[in-house]
């Protein structure tokens, strides 16, 4: 069926201008972004489908690479590029939400907290460092690298650089494992280690080193065995 014979009510921009977005299924706000379907679907077909192709779930959706997208039947790169525009988008609103949260990271707990929203679904490894006042209040966050599915590598240097402008007094650096596990791996070890070597002679405090899956974390300076924090 075309969206033009749908009554009024039924149609997914009308009936959010009349209702209000939270009113709409997932679906039918993905209706309303991508505006269009593809040859034999509607807008909602096609955005139902898109849905079942990641399970019913925004997260797995959310970390989906555009290569994946582009698998979907009707899904083009200009579609594909509204979507992982609009998730970027949701997920700088909570970095961004977070780092005026006036909230203490004084425990890994509140690391992970702080960064699960950017984090959440992601397909492959990120690494991010979090700006620490002396009153270890975030002050901002900034992502220093993006990896594959089990890699990712962080730059002493621009740390460095980074805090200094940033003029931190501590940092914490997080990365995610989108295997599940949490656990370091020897790399993760030995550039933690490094990084503390070298931010130490700056007066910049290496807090923590907290590695985030969807549902779990590890922290560095929680772990009696970890030798990076000795």
């Amino acid at each position: 069926m075309k969206m033009k014979e749908l009554c009024e009510s039924e149609r997914p921009r009308e009936k959010m201008l009349s209702g209000g977005a939270e009113v709409l299924s997932s679906g039918e706000l993905l209706a309303v972004l991508l505006r269009t379907g593809s040859s034999g679907k509607n807008v909602l077909e096609l955005s139902q489908e898109i849905l079942s192709c990641a399970g019913g779930s925004l997260i797995t959706l959310s970390g989906m690479s555009l290569e994946h997208l582009l698998e979907i039947d009707g899904m083009g790169k200009g579609k594909a590029a509204t979507l992982m525009a609009c998730f970027e988008l949701g997920r700088r609103l909570f970095a961004e939400r977070s780092a005026i949260n006036k909230t203490p990271v004084t425990s890994p707990k509140k690391v992970f907290e702080l960064i699960i929203p950017t984090m959440l679904g992601l397909d492959h490894e990120e690494c991010w460092v979090i700006f620490l006042n002396t009153a270890q209040y975030c002050t901002g966050m900034q992502k220093l690298s993006s990896g594959g599915q089990n890699a990712t590598i962080v730059d002493v240097k621009e740390v460095i650089r980074l805090a200094l402008e940033k003029r931190a007094a501590h940092i914490v650096l997080t990365h995610n494992h989108p295997s599940g596990n949490p656990r370091p791996s020897q790399e993760d070890l030995r550039q933690t280690a490094a990084l503390k070597k070298a931010l130490t002679p700056m007066g910049i405090g290496l807090i923590d080193h907290v590695i985030v899956c969807d549902d779990c974390y590890f922290s560095f300076s929680d772990d009696a065995t970890s030798s990076a924090f000795c």
